[in-house]
């Protein structure tokens, strides 16, 4: 998986640009309707601030390195132009691929962009597991890239996390109950495990190029699921049939999602954009949705992400710009806050 390694090299110098930062406006009006009719309206959830509500931060990106279950870590912080504490604002935690890095995320997904558009803050964590000039998830019960096992005294991400989430919410303030979670590739099945482990932290998860239902899956409510992925990922196929953690398709965790959220069995079908089909699954379990966005064509890639060289797709497949992962799952993370 050379190619995945080749990622952090490149989006690390591409900085904190991104592609296109325009709502795809037929993806975002499907995801309201379907938001709206699923969820309750997320301005009669009041907000929950966080203790950080009473501490000084300013607008810009910031790099922190907490100790964390007794081992220094890496997480690079974006709060955005209107940041105007006491009044508290959502969180965003955006996870990188396996061996790639949060500087490389930071670049590659373009999300400080619609942060301060639409004001909230992003975290970009980073893994611990070396893997090449990158570092690999400790998604659990998981083999890394490869195939190869976890090593010993690998920490507990999933803990990591959560943690990380807890020491924000002291720094900045935040909005206790609209903290979301998005990664791509061993950064979605991050997510997803995150939908599964943490549910009582996460309101929502939007898994890109990486949706999984991990086994068990514990959670204590039922998570509303946003995901994306396209039909030429070469990494991790649509129709699964990968590596030793991408056994089943796609679709299939969608639907797996929507059983465990106790949603109707047959999903409605649309296409919001030419070149992308929007599978929702609605009538779930307080009022909890899954929709999954499946692009025509697009490879391993974040949709609207910023333009890659050829060097980088070549191996991982087409980008396109049919939709924008960033806006659309933004609607809907704001039609589904933690209540």
């Amino acid at each position: 998986m050379a190619c995945l390694v080749a990622i952090p090299v490149v989006m690390a110098a591409c900085g904190s640009s991104g592609g296109s930062t325009s709502p795809t406006t037929a993806a975002i009006t499907a995801t309201t309707a379907a938001t709206t009719a699923a969820t309750t309206n997320s301005s009669t959830v009041a907000a929950s601030a966080s203790t950080g509500c009473g501490q000084s931060a300013s607008p810009g990106t910031v790099t922190l390195t907490p100790t964390i279950a007794g081992k220094s870590r890496l997480a690079i912080v974006h709060v955005p132009s209107g940041y105007r504490p006491p009044t508290p604002v959502p969180l965003v935690v955006n996870m990188h691929g396996s061996g790639s890095t949060a500087l490389a995320q930071e670049g590659f997904t373009g999300m400080n962009a619609t942060a301060d558009a639409d004001t909230f803050i992003v975290v970009y964590p980073q893994a611990d597991i070396p893997a090449g000039s990158g570092f690999d998830w400790n998604v659990p019960n998981e083999p890394l890239i490869g195939g190869g096992a976890v090593p010993a005294g690998a920490p507990d991400d999933v803990s990591f996390i959560q943690q990380l989430v807890t020491t924000l919410e002291q720094k900045y303030c935040i909005d206790q109950s609209r903290v979301f979670a998005t990664g791509f590739s061993g950064g979605a099945r991050m997510a997803s495990q995150l939908g599964c482990d943490a549910s009582s932290v996460f309101a929502a998860v939007a898994p890109v190029s990486g949706l999984r239902l991990p086994t068990p899956c514990p959670s204590t409510r039922p998570v509303p699921v946003i995901s994306f992925h396209g039909t030429a990922d070469p990494v991790d196929p649509y129709n699964g049939n990968g590596q030793a953690y991408w056994t089943y398709s796609v679709p299939v965790a969608a639907q797996r999602w929507a059983a465990h959220n106790g949603c109707s069995a047959t999903p409605g079908t649309s296409r919001p954009d030419p070149g992308v089909t929007l599978t929702s699954y609605t009538a779930c379990t307080a009022g909890s949705a899954v929709e999954l966005y499946t692009i025509t064509g697009e490879g391993h890639e974040w949709p609207d992400g910023p333009q890659l060289p050829r060097s980088i797709t070549r191996p991982l497949g087409p980008q396109s710009t049919a939709i924008s992962a960033n806006s659309t799952m933004w609607a809907f993370f704001v039609g589904h806050p933690l209540t």
